[in-house]
């Protein structure tokens, strides 16, 4: 059994069932919660990995209930749900769901993307803090500095950063960073990326003489620390 618990949130008991089936077959802790009120005690009185939201659901729906484990817990989230418009989307995510599942979805896609977070979780109990040249990002308190100068970045800034650093000496595509720091359903155009390196480069780069953001044309970014 791994050490990694899900809590599944989903009132469609058949729906649910089959999930948590393959959840334990494939060696996760796997805990059920089939409505909003009981997914949000069981979120705030266990610890959890990952959460599988489902959005329409009786007492709380997934947005409220994301928005209130926000008030206490960066746990990620991916949201399930049989809506596919773009303004559900952006609003579920705006309230700080890290992912989006659309029904009806493969499982080996919803177990991909676990995997994902998964090695995450590796990665950040390995990583605590990340060091690159004279930029030190702390995992634990979600603070970077440059010089000892602590340099403020939004959590998209911040997880762009993060996926460069861990990433060193290594080119990331577009394509790669909108899969990992924005997410498999992202439907927007991958020049996204290359608004927010630019935002990274105002606060990470201009003020200093050594620029540590690369680009490499027709391909992608990287950090190098030589």
């Amino acid at each position: 059994m791994k050490n990694f618990k899900i809590l599944l949130v989903e009132d469609e008991k058949q729906m649910s069932m089959f999930i948590e089936m393959e959840l334990t077959h494939e060696g996760y802790k796997v805990d059920v919660a089939y409505d909003g009120i009981e997914a949000l005690e069981k979120a705030k009185n266990m610890e959890y990995q990952l959460i599988l939201l489902d959005i329409m659901m009786p007492g709380l729906n997934g947005i409220e209930v994301c928005r209130r484990i926000r008030q206490f817990s960066c746990v990620p989230i991916i949201m399930l749900t049989a809506k596919s418009d773009i303004p559900d989307k952006v609003l579920g995510l705006d309230v700080g769901a890290n992912d989006y599942l659309t029904k009806p979805f493969a499982i080996e896609e919803l177990l991909a993307r676990i995997r994902v977070y998964e090695r995450d979780k590796v990665l950040k109990n390995n990583t605590d803090e990340i060091k690159v040249k004279d930029v030190v990002m702390d995992n634990k308190t979600h603070q970077v500095w440059r010089a000892g100068k602590e340099i403020e970045l939004t959590k998209k800034e911040y997880d762009l950063l993060k996926k460069l650093l861990m990433n060193k000496n290594i080119v990331l595509t577009r394509e790669q960073l909108i899969e990992d720091v924005w997410g498999y359903d992202y439907g927007g155009d991958t020049n996204v990326v290359d608004v927010f390196i630019r935002y990274l480069r105002s606060k990470i780069d201009d003020d200093f003489e050594d620029k540590i953001i690369t680009t490499i044309r027709g391909v992608g970014y990287v950090i190098k620390d030589n």
